[in-house]
């Protein structure tokens, strides 16, 4: 499935604002920016969160590898953060925030690559907050001011080493475990998507963003009082319903409305 199909549930947001969508890619060796319409990318001269100006350049969406669609200097998550997700566990009062590491992030299209000690390994499927200003101790008020967009992640995540290990590092740390894209797209209904992942095709989770107990606002405030957020930071905001372990060879899909389809493959070396 192309990452820049329509997704089945399209129609529902037809009477939307059209939400900008903007990609990183690799073209003839280059690295760049762009403005996604349709199926051609318009270069932009740098990271979409300072307004940069066209280049003037296009090439077709089809002649590009995505990579992932920012560059974070910071990856922070919300565990339990859907009521969906709990199962019977009481609501988390602060919202539960982890990090991951930088070097987690992949791209569409990367493989999952398991570490050889790793065995219980899931998916996550998740909406990620895209950062677009310096955030620091900002009113949940005024946080949309600093979001930028969103995009579709997964939250992979060993369950062995979650449940045994002191911290989380080697559980949601690892390289090629923080798949995000495959766009950040703009002016969307951030607390009203459809969430839906898929393994080899079959759906393993469904569920709107409504579900949320904390939303994006309330995120943003609170990480925002504690670690200044960064334009192109991350915030992956948790996952919906039950999750299950994956293999050697798995293709894994999250895709989420307005925003697309992000494929990855599982990779045991």
């Amino acid at each position: 499935m192309s990452a820049f199909s329509a997704t089945p549930w399209s129609a529902r947001a037809a009477d939307r604002e059209v939400a900008l969508r903007y990609v990183r890619y690799s073209h003839q060796n280059t690295i760049a920016y762009g403005l996604l319409r349709d199926d051609v990318i318009d270069e932009l001269a740098g990271p979409p969160f300072g307004s940069p100006e066209p280049t003037g350049r296009t090439v077709a969406a089809s002649e590009v590898r995505l990579l992932a669609p920012c560059e974070p200097s910071k990856v922070l998550a919300v565990g339990l953060n859907y009521r969906s997700h709990l199962d019977g566990r009481p609501l988390p009062d602060p919202p539960g925030i982890f990090i991951k590491l930088p070097t987690s992030i992949a791209g569409p299209g990367d493989p999952i690559v398991l570490p050889a000690d790793a065995h219980n390994v899931h998916y996550e499927g998740e909406l990620v907050i895209v950062i677009g200003r310096r955030a620091h101790g900002v009113a949940a008020a005024v946080a949309d001011d600093y979001v930028f967009g969103v995009t579709a992640g997964n939250d992979v995540s060993e369950r062995d080493w979650q449940r045994d290990d002191l911290q989380w590092f080697r559980a949601k740390g690892c390289d090629t475990f923080g798949p995000i894209g495959p766009v950040i797209a703009t002016d969307l209904d951030y607390g009203n998507l459809h969430l839906q992942t898929r393994v080899n095709g079959e759906v393993r989770q469904e569920q709107s963003t409504n579900d949320i107990v904390y939303g994006i606002l309330e995120i943003v405030s609170y990480i925002s009082h504690y670690a200044t957020l960064l334009p192109g930071d991350v915030i992956f905001t948790g996952t919906p319903g039950n999750t299950q372990a994956v293999r050697n060879g798995d293709a894994v899909e999250v895709e989420i409305e307005g925003i697309g389809v992000l494929r990855n493959t599982v990779l045991r070396p």
